[in-house]
């Protein structure tokens, strides 16, 4: 079997599409992903993720559409249900996540990018869900986690028309955080990705779940979840660490206790 996802540990991880040059969504690229994000769970010391794709043409131009006519009738079996269970295991990781878009993200690519907390976009860079073009529609999270990202309005947009749109935009709507010259979006996500990975590292997985669950509680059984992390992490070791450090002007240095 080729390497299709390459993953490489660290405070840093970093994990790769290497199905160059569209780094297309395969059933064993899908596979070997969930693996290498099993891998991740579980690593204690890893502070943040970056995600990218191979090559300058795109970070993941979706799904191979030559295996569209034998999904037909079966897409949920052959398909859909592995994308979900592992773009799920993308979100859900505990430490931050940031995907560095270099070339084209488009359909089952930008919903991959969608499970990341943050995206940073290289200038070249076009975003899009044009499923609907094929006579489609996304069906690994698209139409849901889209709307949550730029709101009902714009999702509704994107995804009617099929339209494609640049990095500008993009940022312009909030579907991505930051455009960055050509060639300069993984640079762009690794240093933003060492700046989280210099803080709190109980702080940061609480702030992340909690961000998350806002999504579905009401603001009191939020708050209350604000305030049950708030005693967790008062009670580590890092954070004695953050006061003391500061009050001794140095930088901190954080054990994930």
């Amino acid at each position: 079997m080729s390497e299709l996802i390459s993953l490489r540990l660290g405070p840093v991880a970093h994990i790769e599409l290497v199905n160059p040059p569209l780094n297309l969504v395969t059933r064993e690229l899908t596979e070997q992903l969930r693996e290498a994000l099993a891998r991740l769970a579980a690593a204690d010391d890893v502070r943040a993720v970056v995600v990218t794709g191979r090559g300058e043409r795109a970070f993941c131009a979706g799904s191979h559409i030559g295996e569209f006519e034998g999904l037909r009738g079966r897409v949920a079996e052959g398909k859909l249900l592995l994308e979900k269970l592992v773009y799920r295991q993308l979100a859900e990781l505990p430490m931050p996540t940031i995907a560095a878009i270099e070339g084209d993200a488009l359909g089952g690519g930008l919903e991959l990018a969608l499970c990341c907390d943050l995206r940073i976009a290289s200038a070249r860079a076009r975003l899009g869900m044009p499923e609907v073009r094929l006579a489609v529609l996304p069906g690994s999270g698209g139409t849901q986690r889209l709307p949550r990202v730029v709101g009902p309005a714009r999702a509704k947009e994107l995804i009617l028309t099929g339209r494609i749109i640049s990095a500008d935009e993009a940022e312009r709507i909030g579907l991505v955080n930051q455009v960055v010259p050509a060639g300069e979006a993984r640079q762009a996500a690794e240093a933003m990705a060492d700046e989280i990975a210099a803080r709190g590292p109980l702080a940061v997985r609480e702030a992340k779940r909690l961000i998350d669950a806002a999504m579905d509680l009401d603001l009191d059984a939020g708050l209350a979840a604000e305030l049950d992390a708030s005693e967790r992490i008062f009670a580590s070791e890092d954070m004695l660490e953050g006061a003391n450090a500061f009050f001794g002007k140095r930088d901190p240095e954080y054990r994930g206790r």
